[in-house]
């Protein structure tokens, strides 16, 4: 591994500094953003079509670009994943994941909201999902990453009776 900076060779890996420049190097957790679309004691998931968990079902959400807020991430990414327009509602929580890339294990925050269709007709990405289906929340699927399950979990202890 080498300082992002100078190029140096690190003497470990980090958290560390560079012993050329000084340079502080740390692994921090990338944001995401994700809106739990529930309507009538359901959940809407894609299944993925991409690496990593290609196949699984997911919740729409990615990463945050730079300087976002994940709640406009969440947003945003609704409407390219799905073509919907949402609206925010209480924050389910933030959990602290991996994601495999590069042959990296990367940490991520993921962050959840409620969210509820505001307009527009649901139309899938075809390079983010193959299919859609609305799930029970008292009998959600295993989701692509511990997370999702994590947070339709606390979701459903909330909402189900």
């Amino acid at each position: 591994m080498h300082c992002p900076r100078c190029g140096a060779r690190l003497a470990q890996a980090p958290p560390t500094a560079c012993g050329a420049c000084a340079y502080a190097i740390y692994v921090n957790p990338r944001p995401t953003g994700t809106g739990i679309i529930v309507e009538r004691g359901r959940f809407l998931a894609i299944r993925r079509v991409r690496d990593p968990r290609a196949g699984w079902w997911d919740l729409p959400g990615g990463f945050c670009d730079a300087f976002e807020h994940p709640a406009d991430a969440a947003v945003r990414e609704a409407r390219e994943e799905l073509g919907l327009a949402i609206e925010l509602g209480e924050l389910v929580g933030m959990y602290i994941g991996t994601y495999e890339f590069q042959g990296e294990a990367l940490p991520v925050l993921d962050c959840f909201w409620l969210a509820s269709v505001v307009s527009g007709e649901l139309r899938l990405d075809p390079s983010e999902a193959s299919e859609y289906e609305w799930f029970p929340l008292a009998d959600p699927p295993e989701m692509a990453f511990p997370t999702m399950d994590a947070a339709l979990r606390r979701v459903a202890l909330r909402l189900v009776p």
